[in-house]
């Protein structure tokens, strides 16, 4: 493993690298993986580049590489945004962009591991995110790992000639505790 932060079962989470970056141009500028991130504009290594540097100097943001235990394969990123120490909440960021580990549960294990740290290291209380109305697969991820949808941001995206809605989704510390509780987990 290489530099790993936090360990799952299949999967380990990293700091990001620069050597990360053609990976991230790649997948990015794949429309089939982009559509599910909102992106429009295309990447190059000069704005990523820029990206991980921000990510770094900011205390606020912690993203992180998703990376298979087995070969150090990284597959994707996962991250805590906007992370607000007085009112204990943050948003939540993922994608596997190695489209040949969709619905492997890769994304699940990774959102368990990072809420999991969320509410047991940073002390969080709520972790939010948005999710657009047609990705399915990440709707069903984001549903096994605990989190709640608590409202629609109705046609608030435009992709391919229609308008379609965003789901606010979240799970609080409470909610995930219980869980645990009852599926004697430790993720």
């Amino acid at each position: 493993m290489q530099n790993p932060f936090i360990t799952g079962d299949k999967i380990y989470l990293r700091p990001l690298e620069m050597e990360d970056i053609d990976s991230f141009i790649l997948w990015l500028n794949d429309e089939e993986v982009r559509q599910y991130l909102g992106m429009t504009l295309p990447l190059n290594k000069i704005r990523e580049k820029e990206w991980i540097e921000g990510i770094y100097k900011d205390d606020r943001n912690m993203v992180l590489g998703i990376v298979l235990k087995e070969d150090d394969h990284l597959i994707g990123n996962i991250g805590l945004h906007q992370i607000s120490m007085p009112h204990r909440n943050a948003r939540l960021g993922i994608f596997i962009g190695d489209k040949g580990y969709w619905s492997k549960g890769c994304g699940t294990e990774a959102l368990k591991l990072l809420v999991k740290y969320g509410f047991d290291q940073l002390n969080l209380n709520r972790i939010s995110l948005t999710v657009f109305d047609f990705n399915s697969r990440a709707i069903r991820a984001y549903e096994k790992a605990g989190f709640k949808r608590e409202g629609v941001l109705r046609e608030h995206m435009y992709r391919n000639g229609k308008y379609h809605d965003v789901y606010i989704m979240a799970i609080l510390k409470s909610g995930w505790r219980e869980r645990q509780n009852v599926t004697g987990s430790n993720l």
